[in-house]
């Protein structure tokens, strides 16, 4: 038998309570996913398997979900299968590296980071490119962390105004039986954004901002014969925007302006008669500078872990349907 020792004099019951979690799912799922056993005597944390290497990788572990609990004083089972995958391909430190940086705090003070590596090189391409497409299946943070990036360069005066935009797909003849004008149609279908917004900044300095021009959520339709300098733009659900539509969009930006663009190209509303603007802009800009591609999977997902499962099972329907 192999056997580890780490020092856990340090925590007090309630971080030991959050590193064991409910009902001890997190210690639970670590013993099983490497073959190997826990106890704790005179303040450490003692863990022993019959394998070497798997005792190794669980105390890599542990140490690895102290440290993050320290950063952030939470711990789900997300953060543990998310670790435990980590460390098993080698990757030991990676994602305590990736929440030291916050990227904004919200209203409530609340910290907004990346939570997986993907999102990480997503940030990290926003920072170095003036355009880029965030693309990935639900969940898997494409248009929040590009708000949250926005609102950090708004308020670090890096732009002057914050544009946020999404094709209304659906603004066709049934939204035409709804009551008011087009901006009433289609505010249903940018209620994300609005939520996100007031999250991040709060409903009074939201609206102050709006009242000055700062904020603009805005249908795509809005955008055709602007020029937008000095702007943090974002367009969300591009895979339902058509060619014409995506060039229109990209041809907007102006100087000083970043332009986020995202979506998921598995989950098109188009007519059949209609490619998406999104599926052949990655083809048309693949090679351009200064534009920048980032592709999140699966295992970006933060959203409840059933999300993960059910995405993962419509892709397996999908390939099988093809096959």
């Amino acid at each position: 038998m192999y056997e580890r020792t780490i020092d856990i004099s340090f925590l007090d019951s309630n971080m030991y309570g959050i590193l064991s979690g409910k009902l001890d799912e997190n210690i639970n799922y670590i013993e099983k996913e490497f073959n190997i056993r826990s106890r704790i005597s005179n303040g450490k944390l003692i863990v022993i398997g019959s394998e070497e290497e798997n005792v190794i990788r669980a105390d890599l572990l542990f140490d690895n979900l102290i440290k993050l609990l320290k950063v952030q004083n939470n711990l789900s089972i997300k953060d543990v299968e998310y670790s435990a995958s980590l460390i098993k391909n080698g990757k030991t430190d990676s994602l305590v590296e990736l929440l030291k940086e916050i990227i904004l705090y919200t209203s409530m003070g609340k910290p907004i980071r990346a939570k997986t590596l993907g999102q990480k090189k997503y940030i990290d391409t926003i920072k170095d490119n003036d355009v880029v497409f965030g693309i990935g299946p639900a969940g898997t943070g494409k248009t929040y962390l590009a708000m949250a990036m926005a609102v950090r360069a708004f308020k670090n005066k890096e732009v002057n105004r914050i544009v946020l935009t999404r094709p209304a797909v659906e603004a066709g003849e049934s939204l035409g039986f709804l009551p008011g004008d087009l901006q009433m149609k289609v505010d249903p279908y940018l209620r994300p954004l609005y939520d996100a917004l007031f999250e991040m900044l709060g409903h009074e300095n939201y609206n102050k901002y709006v009242e000055k021009n700062q904020i603009e959520v805005a249908p795509l339709a809005y955008m055709r014969g602007r020029t937008l300098d000095s702007s943090f733009v974002i367009l969300d659900e591009a895979q339902n925007t058509t060619n014409e539509q995506m060039k229109m969009f990209l041809t907007r930006l102006g100087y000083g302006s970043k332009a986020i663009i995202t979506g998921d190209i598995t989950q098109t509303d188009l007519p059949k008669s209609k490619s998406s603007g999104l599926r052949t802009v990655l083809h048309i800009l693949k090679n351009v500078k200064g534009i920048g591609m980032v592709y999140l999977g699966n295992h970006d997902i933060v959203r409840h872990p059933l999300v993960q499962r059910i995405i993962s099972a419509y892709d397996l329907y999908e390939k099988n349907r093809k096959k």
